[in-house]
């Protein structure tokens, strides 16, 4: 067989048992597909092609569906990441344009990929070592309660109360905000242990202890914004596909759930060419997701966080491709990445 042909047979298997879940028989691979060929040298070609380990029979059936090694061979043949319809691409923009809260951006995200995919969308906060101070807030809400907003030029929001040993004032707060900002604006948020002291040390004795705790919460938010999260939408997609996780659901729910598992795996997916990750089956390096593919790229500033699905092998793979690739793009623009 020659390799362009069993290129096309591949192809032809895989994309008919993604739309019909049934595994694919040589009459049926002829009926659908314009292969030039009888059905008696398709049977040869699958042959061959079992005896590579690119497709199996299912002990129930005649008909073969792809393995783990024939997804990757169908994958790495992907020349090119297929650009969306202007329809997806305008559902898209309609979709994440307008608040500039970043968690909400990346609620609506997950859910918007989750809906493009069927399957379950992660995105990574961005890395926020990287981020800086755009702003802060000291909001007096009681004479020893101070409220402190840290916000980066991510867009990421961290706020917190802290409590004074004395009474503080609004005009205090005013005039220590103004000396804080001065200082701190425009600093990598994990350079803020180091920067702050030196702000504490420069003002006014009588503002020391005040400006100590209000530093020391400020530090203690900027600490919150580089912790590791990510956000999940679409976890009921799952349960549709219980059917193509023929061991067990269950290890696949307990990594999601059991969120460092793919913070490291999205995190470890090396760079591929096209701009999209793809990670087959027994390729994850964590076994309770051997029978699940993971589809991710990076986005935002450097393209350091991940955004990306999760779902069976059994999966659209052109189309979700072209869907994490460009919903990553419209986040990396709203997020000034």
């Amino acid at each position: 067989m020659s390799e362009p042909r069993k290129l096309e047979v591949l192809r032809a298997i895989v994309e008919d048992y993604v739309h019909s879940r049934e595994p694919v028989g040589s009459k049926a691979l002829v009926e659908r597909h314009h292969l030039g060929v009888s059905s008696a040298t398709i049977r040869n070609d699958m042959a061959l092609l079992e005896e590579e380990g690119l497709i199996a029979a299912p002990h129930t059936s005649a008909g073969r569906i792809p393995t783990d090694k024939g997804y990757r061979l169908f994958v790495d043949r992907i020349s090119e990441v297929k650009p969306l319809s202007a329809a997806e691409r305008r559902a898209i923009h309609s979709l994440l344009e307008g608040p500039d809260d970043v968690e909400d951006i990346l609620e609506r995200t997950v859910r918007l990929l989750s809906q493009l995919t069927n399957q379950v969308a992660v995105v990574q906060y961005p890395h926020l070592s990287r981020a800086r101070v755009r702003h802060i807030e000291f909001v007096l809400l009681a004479p020893r309660q101070v409220l402190v907003v840290l916000i980066a030029d991510s867009g990421k929001v961290e706020q917190g109360v802290v409590h004074a040993a004395t009474d503080a004032t609004d005009e205090e707060l005013m005039a220590l905000r103004a000396r804080f900002l001065g200082s701190i604006a425009g600093s990598q948020l994990d350079l803020m242990p180091q920067v702050l002291p030196s702000v504490v040390a420069l003002c006014p004795p009588t503002l020391r202890n005040l400006a100590g705790a209000l530093a020391h919460g400020l530090e203690r938010l900027a600490e919150r914004s580089r912790d590791e999260r990510m956000v999940m939408a679409g976890t009921a997609n799952l349960a549709r596909s219980n059917v193509d996780f023929p061991l067990s659901i269950g290890p696949v729910l307990e990594a999601l759930e059991e969120q460092v598992v793919m913070l490291r795996l999205l995190s470890d997916m090396a760079e591929d060419p096209r701009g999209v990750t793809v990670s087959i089956g027994r390729e994850n390096p964590y076994d309770g997701l051997s029978e699940a593919s993971v589809v991710a790229t990076g986005y935002g500033p450097g393209s350091s966080a991940k955004i990306g699905i999760l779902g069976p092998t059994r999966m659209d793979y052109p189309n979700t491709m072209a869907a994490v690739r460009a919903v990553a793009r419209y986040l990396s623009r709203i997020l000034g990445g």
